[in-house]
């Protein structure tokens, strides 16, 4: 009948099903049969891994991230648990389920202004390193005093050990490299061509340790005599990327033993991509730990003291006319504390000649 009101029946009701009361969990699995492993190479999400019980022939392991590690980032010298093929054979992929915690993170930053975001991008270069090994000609090109310097405060910001190593001694004297250093008690190895490199290995033995260079020190030389086979081994580390190796890959390299030796003769990890440390990430009163020579001075001085030029009570200046320290070191603390405000450009301020 028309206008009559329409009864409804329990027909007519549309109940929405319940959601489950079951709860969800994020419990993982434990991966209790992952094999260690070390991460010695990185390409475009694919990662170059050896088994940590491994010889010096085990083949190389190519893994991905598994998806819940996140954005966790992996980088050469994680040691990592994988799970899946390990077996490292052609067209075989494990996967990365855990990273043990790092014992020494080594970054720099893009640039030393940390007023822009270039200038502020962190980049890990290598995790779990003992030590930092910088190489530096005595001449031809002279040694660099600017670049050893941040090298040393990136160090000492990681808590990882310096070792200068000095090439060419067959061209010059490491006398005035040592002279500018002596208050540091740096550690160090003289190279030239027709050394037997035995002290130098002494040093790596056990080791990780990462190798960094300007380009004409012969850093790639000395590669190439520690591990003979140093071509055919990026070669194999590199076909985890397609058979892509780029200049700005850092790739580790295990060391042949020496003699009957069992002793771990250790790692090394080449950079050939850093030429430089952006130092933006680290922080001013961070920087002084490159400089231990300088600290005592700046006992006395006031709590806002920025030990810059401009502070006309910084208390160094008085500590170096004293004579309790070189002047160039200085020198030096002060133009990287100007770069790391992008208040100058260390490439137009050439650095203080070391005496011949």
């Amino acid at each position: 009948m028309p206008g009559r009101k329409r009864e409804y029946d329990e027909d007519d009701v549309r109940i929405r099903p319940a959601r489950s009361s079951r709860p969800r969990t994020r419990t993982r699995p434990k991966h209790d049969d992952a094999v260690d492993a070390l991460v010695i190479a990185v390409d475009r999400g694919r990662y170059g891994c050896v088994r940590e019980d491994g010889d010096v022939d085990s083949p190389i392991i190519t893994a991905m991230r598994a998806r819940e590690l996140g954005r966790k980032s992996v980088v050469v010298g994680d040691r990592i648990a994988l799970v899946g093929d390990v077996s490292g054979a052609p067209g075989a992929l494990a996967r990365i389920v855990r990273i043990a915690d790092r014992t020494s993170v080594l970054r720099r930053t893009a640039d030393d202004d940390d007023t822009t975001p270039e200038g502020r991008l962190e980049r890990v270069v290598v995790a779990n390193a003992d030590q930092l090994v910088i190489v530096s000609a005595l001449a031809d090109p002279p040694p660099r005093t600017g670049f050893i310097d941040r090298c040393l405060v990136a160090a000492y910001d990681a808590d990882i050990e310096p070792l200068l190593c000095l090439t060419k001694a067959d061209l010059a004297g490491p006398s005035a490299v040592l002279d500018y250093y002596a208050e540091l008690d740096l550690p160090y190895v003289l190279v030239q061509p027709d050394s037997d490199l035995a002290d130098l290995r002494k040093r790596l033995a056990s080791q990780i340790s990462v190798m960094v260079g300007h380009s004409g020190v012969g850093k790639s030389t000395l590669v190439n005599r520690l591990v003979p086979d140093a071509l055919r081994a990026v070669g194999s580390v590199s076909a985890i990327g397609k058979g892509r190796h780029t200049s700005t890959s850092a790739v580790a390299l295990r060391l042949p033993p020496v003699g009957r030796s069992r002793k771990d003769p250790g790692w090394i990890i080449d950079t050939p991509g850093i030429r430089s440390f952006g130092l933006a990430h680290v922080s001013a009163e961070s920087l002084l730990h490159g400089f231990p020579d300088l600290v005592e001075g700046t006992l006395e001085d006031q709590p806002n003291c920025g030990h810059t030029g401009n502070d006309l009570e910084c208390r160094l200046d008085a500590w170096v006319a004293a004579g309790k320290a070189d002047p160039r070191r200085l020198a030096s603390y002060r133009r990287l504390l100007a770069s790391r405000a992008g208040e100058l450009d260390s490439r137009d301020h050439p650095e203080p000649e070391l005496p011949a």
